[in-house]
This record gives C-alpha cells, sequence and structure tokens, in this order.
C-alpha cells in the first residue's frame, strides 16, 4: 500500500482537486503549484514510514497550505513552518479539514483549475500545454517532446501563459450556474483538444500520443463531478469511441488506415461497450448537443461489423442535426463524405465546393476534394488538390496517404485499356 507506484497513483489522483483548493486559498497559480509540489515531495519521504493517510487529497491540501505559508512568509523574514513531525502527525488536522472540505463545493475548485488553463484569451497551443502541465502534472520536458519543441521554448510558452492568466485577474469567486454551464463548455473543448494531440499520432511510442489517455482521465473525472451533465456522457463517449479503434489506424509501417478498411477485430469492445452505455444514458436526458450526436456518429460505425454494414442513412440524418445545431463548415465537409457514398461524387463536390474560401488552408478539404476529382476521373484537378492537401499536411503520415493515392492515381491513367 506504500510502495512508489501506489503514492505515484494517489498523488496523480489528488492532483486536481488538492491544487485546486490550494489555489482558491493562495489565489496565485504559482504559489499553488509550488505548495502542491512541496507536498508531494513530504509525503514520498513520509508515507513509507509511518502509512498512508486516509485521506490523501485532505492530507495534501493540509501539507501544502501550511508549505505555502511557510514560503510566503520566508518572503517576508517572519517565523518558519513548524517540524516535520508535527507536520505529519495531522491525526486531528485531517479530521478537520476532511469535514470542511465535505462542505466545499470541489466542483468550482477543479472547474475553476481547468477553467484557468483554458482561458479563452490563451491560445489554444497554450492551454493544452498548461492543461498538461497545471491539471495532469507533466514535467515541461515531457510536454516539450510531445509539441516537438525545445525545453526552454515550452516553459517560455508556460510561463506566458500564466502570466497572462495573472493579468486576466481571474476571478475567484463560486460561479452562478450560468458561468458554470459556460466553463464546461470551454473546459470540454480544452480536453478535446488534448484527445485529438495526442490522437493524431501514429507512432504510440511519441510522448504526445498518451495525451489522448489524459484526455479520457480528465473527462471521467468531470463527469464524477458532474454526473447528471449528458453532454459530459457525450464527450466521453466519443473519445471512447474513437480511441476504440487506435489499434487499426496505422498498419506496421505506420501509414494511414482509412475507416472502411480498418480491421475491425482489433477495436477495442470493452471501450466501444462503455461508450455505447454512455451514450444511451446521454440520450435518455432528451438535450442533444454537439458532443452526444457526433458521439452518435461514431457510434453507428462501431456497430457495423462490417464497412459495408455502415448506416449512411442514419449518419447523414445526424450530420443534419449537428449542422443545425452547430453551424460548420469542418460539418460540412464531412457531411459530404456521406453524400458522397449516397449519392456519388459530384453531389458531394458541389457540397464542398462552395466552401473553398472557408477551408482553403485546412488539409482534409483538399485532400476530400482530390479523391472526390479523382472519382470523377478529372486527374489534373486532383493531383492539384492533392498537392495543395500535401502541403498543408500536418504529419509525415498524412503526407504519405496523399502521395499514395496520387501513384494509384497514375498508375490507373496509365494501365493498358484490355482488348
Amino acid at each position: 500500500m506504500t510502495d512508489i507506484a501506489w503514492i505515484d497513483l494517489a498523488l496523480a489522483s489528488a492532483r486536481p482537486k488538492a491544487l485546486g483548493a490550494l489555489l482558491r486559498y493562495f489565489r496565485n497559480l504559482d504559489t499553488a503549484e509550488e505548495a502542491f509540489q512541496e507536498a508531494c515531495l513530504r509525503a514520498i519521504r513520509t508515507w513509507p514510514e509511518k502509512g498512508p493517510p486516509r485521506d490523501p487529497t485532505a492530507w495534501l491540501i493540509f501539507v501544502g497550505r501550511n508549505s505555502g505559508i511557510d514560503a510566503v512568509r520566508k518572503r517576508a523574514k517572519i517565523q518558519a513552518l513548524p517540524d516535520e513531525d508535527v507536520i505529519s502527525d495531522t491525526e486531528d488536522a485531517e479530521s478537520d479539514i476532511v469535514e470542511r472540505l465535505d462542505d466545499s463545493n470541489y466542483r468550482d475548485d477543479i472547474l475553476r483549475l481547468l477553467f484557468i488553463c483554458c482561458h479563452p484569451d490563451l491560445p489554444a497551443t497554450q492551454q493544452i500545454a498548461l492543461a498538461l502541465r497545471i491539471v495532469s502534472g507533466l514535467s515541461v520536458p515531457q510536454i516539450a517532446r510531445a509539441f516537438l519543441v525545445s525545453e526552454s521554448a515550452m516553459e517560455q510558452r508556460i510561463t506566458r501563459a500564466k502570466a497572462r492568466v495573472a493579468k486576466a485577474g481571474v476571478p475567484f469567486e463560486t460561479p452562478s450556474p450560468q458561468e458554470r454551464a459556460e466553463r464546461l463548455s470551454i473546459v470540454s473543448t480544452m480536453i478535446y483538444l488534448i484527445f485529438n494531440e495526442g490522437y493524431s499520432q501514429a507512432d504510440p511510442r511519441h510522448e504526445a500520443a498518451a495525451f489522448s489517455d489524459e484526455a479520457i482521465r480528465l473527462a471521467r473525472l468531470m463527469l464524477h463531478i458532474f454526473p447528471s451533465e449528458p453532454e459530459l456522457m457525450g464527450l466521453l463517449a466519443l473519445m471512447l469511441l474513437q480511441i476504440s479503434r487506435r489499434p487499426a489506424r496505422f498498419n506496421a509501417g505506420d501509414e494511414i488506415v482509412l475507416l472502411e478498411d480498418q480491421d475491425r477485430s482489433l477495436w477495442n469492445q470493452p471501450f466501444i461497450n462503455e461508450a455505447l452505455a454512455l451514450l444511451d444514458k446521454a440520450l435518455r436526458h432528451r438535450q442533444p448537443a454537439p458532443y452526444q450526436i457526433q458521439a452518435a456518429i461514431a457510434a453507428v460505425h462501431s456497430r457495423a461489423k462490417r464497412a459495408g454494414d455502415t448506416d449512411w442513412v442514419e449518419i447523414d440524418l445526424l450530420y443534419r442535426a449537428l449542422e443545425r445545431l452547430q453551424p460548420s463548415p469542418v460539418i460540412t465537409l464531412n457531411r459530404a463524405v456521406v453524400v458522397s457514398k449516397l449519392q456519388g461524387a459530384q453531389d458531394a463536390l458541389d457540397l464542398i465546393d462552395p466552401l473553398g474560401e472557408k477551408l482553403g488552408g485546412y488539409f482534409y478539404y483538399h485532400g476530400l476534394r482530390g479523391g472526390l476529382l479523382k472519382q470523377l476521373g478529372l486527374t489534373s484537378q486532383a493531383r492539384e488538390a492533392f498537392d495543395r492537401a500535401i502541403a498543408l499536411a500536418h504529419s509525415a503520415a498524412e503526407a504519405a496517404h496523399i502521395r499514395r493515392q496520387i501513384d494509384k492515381m497514375q498508375e490507373e491513367t496509365t494501365q493498358p485499356i484490355a482488348k
């Protein structure tokens, strides 16, 4: 019970709640983070010898708060923190703080912590980096490797994000129900950004590949705090359905395998089953929202034993509902794939051509357009679209996928006609 592996797990699990409470107490992100780190160090030193406390989170908050106060006092040249034995022997104090924590709104502490990380003044890359550092506890070198930047560059990115948050003067009062709903939406978006950062990685050994798992952990945490929020259920269901395909998304050469070509026996069925149960529970609330509908679309694919069994009519209806709820050129682009299945390449091309101005810098727009032009036999135009897609590719796997489409098209156009 007191080995290092258990302690690491306990510290990681307690981090959002403990750090959120310390942030509310000190109202300074750096001070709260330093206090939590000091509490973790003391836990590593004392728990193996004295055993774990009854409530690790309460212990970390108590010790972290005292450590933070001591740091502030030392800067002011006042008295020091009590001896280690006094701090570690927190039986009565721990009971008191647990009782008070039970009366506290843990939801607001964690939500505030996540909301600070996804402050609207921060670019998406800084939101993700700050959340991974503050909420998830990843080290700067880990995050830097995942984003393929130097440690100093990532340190500067996180420092700038903290400074911008401090300058923005984020309020620490308990948010109103309306503010809480707005924050939930923003936090959900940030979690999904983290998920996609990891999901796009072909190599499971890459640092960023683990981001998907971390996003799922954060979504589970949020759903534990807000168990009746159907859109959080939808978000978690969507990520589980998508991650269930991870073993089949790339072949042995790290090449992209399209959904219709994937070996569905490799899909993670326990994840699919959990996601379908979550989605069913969410839909019973009769409060349809974007993540629920996207999860419903992914569920249709997951229920099809073969690509040929896919219910494209149902997917088309779901995309139309999503377009009405959240109009977006990207959603229309995705629906165009369904239109090509149901009505043909020309109708799909007619649907996406007006999107060129808005999606001109989007890899998937040019990739899909090239594929549709290829189906229509317009090879020169298809080649032009494919070339543009390669220029906009975010990864070597994406670029290689498009090059294979070009090679296949060239082979088809140079084959002699059979007599």
